[in-house]
């Protein structure tokens, strides 16, 4: 097949491309430029798109003996995984833009041009499983190292997009395994630090990032009850189950923490309370995408309920009512957000994605 290898400059994306070779597939890697300035440095693991980063995806393709192409995408990514970060913000809900940026870029964006030149299938160094089934049906899986597994973020592709995906480490014991085959295959990436936070926000800071692009709304904090017990500059900045960084000067009556349990922007107001009105019993998803074409659409489904990357699954039941998914937990959760990627699985198996609304 002729596919495409995503380079994004690190080790995972360079050994799936030299797998994706071994294979005898006819690779063409392509290095996504995502930052509007990419004269910018890594800060170690922070940060992404840098120069470094373009030159370290044309060493290792040359390295394979691939063509290697960098393609300009900083307008799409800006305009739809960076204007959506702030917009879900603005209106007080808590986005994932690796899930939106898997959505519209690596597997939108990426697959549209790939199939307009020919190319059969995209690769990358993602960490997930596809299984196809004796009746043709691909399967979304986890990754078989838990600590890396990265379906939760995939789940949006969709059933289309996936038919159209490669990930070849999805079968990897460890991260370790992979920095060694690098390093036997003289990849220079084998030990260059991960990427982690939210790659736009380089220096890590997302409260100042928030500011910098929204201003200062000054308003209240105010308890359970409506009284007034704190003051802030702009209620885009907190998310629902948040401790830290309150600021409040009087403790609670009982002693105990408060958490922030709702963010009115109409009234620019952030509400919190103790953690026991973080509880949450039941979720509704929208905007659902649905990878299962062979689990019924309106029977409840036994699950597994995971509303952040690297959060616990929690055993649940999901109906599928039209556009919007109802996950029954059997035990609550504690601090969900508007705005979170809500993914169910049947074991390892992903069934369905979906936008918590709560």
């Amino acid at each position: 097949m002729r596919v495409l290898a995503a380079l994004s400059g690190g080790v995972d994306s360079a050994v799936a491309a030299a797998r994706a070779v071994d294979a005898g597939h006819d690779v063409t890697g392509v290095h996504m430029a995502l930052s509007r300035n990419r004269d910018l440095h890594r800060n170690g693991s922070r940060g992404c798109c840098s120069i470094e980063d373009a030159n370290d995806a044309r060493r290792a393709a040359d390295l394979l003996g691939i063509p290697y192409y960098v393609w300009d995408l900083s307008d799409e990514f800006h305009d739809t995984v960076v204007a959506d970060f702030l917009s879900e913000y603005e209106a007080g809900r808590t986005p994932n833009p690796c899930v939106r940026c898997n959505e519209h870029i690596k597997f939108d964006t990426l697959l549209e041009r790939a199939s307009a030149l020919g190319f059969d299938a995209v690769v990358t160094g993602h960490y997930a499983r596809i299984d196809i089934r004796d009746d043709g049906v691909r399967e979304l899986h986890r990754a078989a190292d838990p600590a890396k597994d990265q379906s939760y973020v995939l789940a949006v592709m969709g059933p289309d997009k996936l038919e159209r995906a490669m990930f070849p480490l999805g079968s990897v014991g460890s991260k370790s395994e992979v920095r060694a085959e690098a390093a036997a295959r003289g990849l220079g990436v084998s030990n260059k630090p991960d990427s982690y936070d939210i790659c736009f926000v380089a220096d890590g800071d997302t409260k100042g990032f928030l500011e910098r692009a929204l201003g200062e709304r000054p308003g209240e904090i105010v308890d359970q009850d409506g009284a007034v017990v704190g003051a802030h500059t702009g209620a885009y900045s907190y998310t629902v189950g948040q401790r830290k960084g309150l600021g409040l000067g009087n403790p609670a009556a009982d002693g105990r923490p408060r958490y922030v349990t709702g963010i009115d922007t109409v009234r620019n107001v952030v509400m919190v309370g103790p953690e026991t009105l973080l509880s949450v019993s039941t979720l509704v998803g929208e905007q659902v995408v649905w990878l299962a074409p062979d689990v019924g659409a309106d029977e409840p489904v036994s699950c597994e309920a995971q509303v952040r990357a690297h959060g616990e699954p929690v055993p649940a039941t999901v109906v599928r009512e039209g556009d919007r998914i109802v996950v029954q937990l059997e035990q609550p959760m504690r601090g969900v957000a508007a705005g979170q990627s809500l993914v169910v699985y049947s074991g390892s198996r992903v069934l369905g994605q979906a936008t918590l609304n709560r």
